[in-house]
Parts: structure tokens; C-alpha cells; sequence
């Protein structure tokens, strides 16, 4: 949340480092808001936030993947859910 300036700014580094730190943390409500500011990215920059994703889906809590990909078609999600990126 705290990035959410920069990402209107269209500066996504702070984020992205940020999201990858927070892969490991074992609270939903981080889970959650990790996966807005990622879809936040992507609404400006789809291709940093595809990026991020590629790199990082498989070991991703569930709920920030989620949230993460909720703007996308729904075979592009079911892919990232199933893993077949």
C-alpha cells in the first residue's frame, strides 16, 4: 500500500521488490494487499506485472495470486492457477 504512489507515477521497482519480500509472509491481509498493488502495476504496466508473475506464481500464496490476476481473461487466470504458464 505504501507504493501505491509511486505505482501511479508509473515507478514499479520499489513494488515489485517490496511483493517479492513479502512472498514468504504468512498473513492473508499482506497476501491480499500485495495482490491489489501487483494488478495495480499490471493496469499500467501489464508487462512488468506478467514479468513478476512469471517469476514468482508458482511459490506465491494463493490469495495475492488471486488477487494479482483478477483483471485478467479467464483462460489467462486459469493458467496461472493451474500453473501452465
Amino acid at each position: 500500500m505504501a507504493t501505491f504512489y509511486f505505482i501511479k507515477k508509473n515507478q514499479f521497482t520499489d513494488t515489485l521488490q517490496i511483493s517479492k519480500q513479502l512472498l514468504t509472509d504468512q498473513k492473508d491481509l499482506i497476501h491480499k494487499a500485495v495482490g491489489w498493488m501487483l494488478k495495480e502495476v499490471g493496469k499500467r504496466n501489464l508487462d512488468a506485472e506478467t514479468g513478476f508473475l512469471k517469476s514468482h506464481y508458482k511459490t506465491m500464496p494463493r490469495t495475492m495470486l488471486r488477487y494479482a490476476i483478477e483483471k485478467f481473461g479467464k483462460e489467462e487466470r486459469q493458467k496461472y492457477l493451474k500453473g501452465m504458464i
